[in-house]
């Protein structure tokens, strides 16, 4: 594993452990991406583990059936009658609990004697006897799971929840797009009216507030004046030029992109279900990002031809990631009934073929592959997959995501 440290929210630096990589100072963390990479595969792509003339092929067999570790033993790197070994796997995981599995002789292999859970992420011993001799190797098979600081994780927005019972709620998915919230955004005027004597900024410069913006002539006093800007953002229009005459008109509207609002046309068979203050789910129409919010208001007059009401909810957009125009998809929470074990719908992201969260132990986090129930636009079922009372990554999990994706982890034995 690897400490992180975020500079911005979005920016990761240090790429997740995978599985077989280990944790630890600079040393150990080259060691393991090596080991991870470069450690000997046998004739069945498992780990070859070797003392002597005798060895051992450790793999995870999940073709058809539940994951379970199977072992195949050679001497002088012949196969090895598998009745001849005693063999044990060991596994510790990073939450502490422990496990150990037993092996049967079948044909040319010994077979575990139990489901080897997602995620395959532990530290492992083997053990074996064979012909007198005793043997044991240990190492560490990692995936998903990274270190990062409680001072880093602030700084990227990312907070934590505890799994247990929430109320769901069936959804209403209603279809909008991202606007720019008008009180987000500002009109910006000549406050005597005259000649522009000069312009400083133009469409799409990012301005702090107090920037200079232009200067004008005052047409009854004959001085010049400046015109600075009233709020930082982006200059989205500029209207004036030097030569121009500066009137009661905006010269500059200057907007702050990261004060944006998702809009959302209701149309009259949804207006008795969808409700200023009940929460929803927002993400673009491709892609897995996902943010919680909450229907802020309705504008009060309705579309005519469509009789189709506007709903607004805040959506704040500190990344930039949200952009006016875009298109989204809202899913709003309605009939609301109690779940034993839930986790923030936001939370959930995808970790090769499962939907998971990162559950936070110590300044680790680790994926837990989750079966999941009834989904709701801010809480979702779970089935299965992580224990009551977990801590998790509950907002800002796909900034983890996109580090095991940056990293390239992968699932591997």
């Amino acid at each position: 594993m690897r400490t992180t440290h975020f500079i911005l929210a979005a920016l990761l630096a240090g790429p997740l452990a995978a599985c077989g990589q280990q944790g630890g100072g600079p040393a150990d963390t080259e060691a393991a991406e090596a080991a991870a990479s470069d450690y000997e595969r046998g004739p069945h792509g498992g780990r070859m583990l070797r003392d002597g003339d005798f060895a051992l092929e450790l793999t995870v067999f999940e073709d058809g059936v539940p994951p379970e570790y199977r072992l195949y033993a050679y001497r002088d790197g012949k196969p090895l009658d598998p009745s001849q070994v005693d063999a044990r796997v060991s596994i510790a995981r990073l939450d502490g609990e422990k496990t150990t599995f037993a092996f049967s002789a079948q044909e040319g292999y010994l077979r575990g004697n139990g489901v080897l859970v997602e995620p395959h992420s532990f530290d492992v011993v083997v053990t074996a006897r064979e012909g007198g001799r005793a043997h044991r190797w240990a190492f560490p098979s990692y995936e998903g799971r990274v270190t990062i600081t409680d001072d880093a994780a602030r700084a990227a927005g990312i907070t934590t929840e505890t799994v247990g019972p929430q109320q769901v709620g069936d959804t209403v998915e209603i279809i909008g797009r991202v606007e720019l919230d008008p009180a987000g955004s500002a009109d910006v005027g000549a406050k005597y009216p005259g000649p522009v004597m000069a312009v400083y900024r133009n469409v799409g410069d990012r301005v702090a507030r107090g920037t200079l913006l232009a200067r004008v002539e005052s047409s009854n006093s004959l001085q010049t004046y400046s015109i600075y800007a009233p709020i930082g953002g982006v200059i989205t229009e500029r209207n004036t030029n030097v030569g121009d005459i500066a009137g009661s008109e905006p010269m500059f509207v200057i907007a702050d992109p990261s004060r944006t609002v998702a809009t959302f046309p209701i149309f009259p068979r949804d207006i008795e279900r969808v409700r200023p203050g009940q929460t929803v789910q927002i993400r673009p129409l491709e892609g897995q990002r996902s943010q919680g919010s909450v229907i802020r208001d309705f504008l009060p007059l309705a579309e005519v031809t469509s009789q189709a009401v506007t709903a607004r909810a805040a959506l704040p957009n500190r990344d930039g990631f949200w952009r006016p125009g875009m298109a989204v998809r809202g899913l709003v929470a309605v009939d609301r009934r109690t779940v034993p074990l839930a986790v923030r719908t936001e939370a959930i992201q995808q970790f090769r073929d499962f939907r998971v969260v990162f559950a936070k132990i110590g300044q680790t986090y680790e994926v837990r592959m989750l079966e999941l129930g009834r989904e709701g636009p801010e809480w979702t079922e779970v089935l299965s997959g992580i224990k009551p009372g977990t801590v998790y990554a509950a907002r800002n999990s796909y900034v983890i995501k996109a580090d095991i994706e940056k990293s390239g982890a992968s699932h591997d034995h």
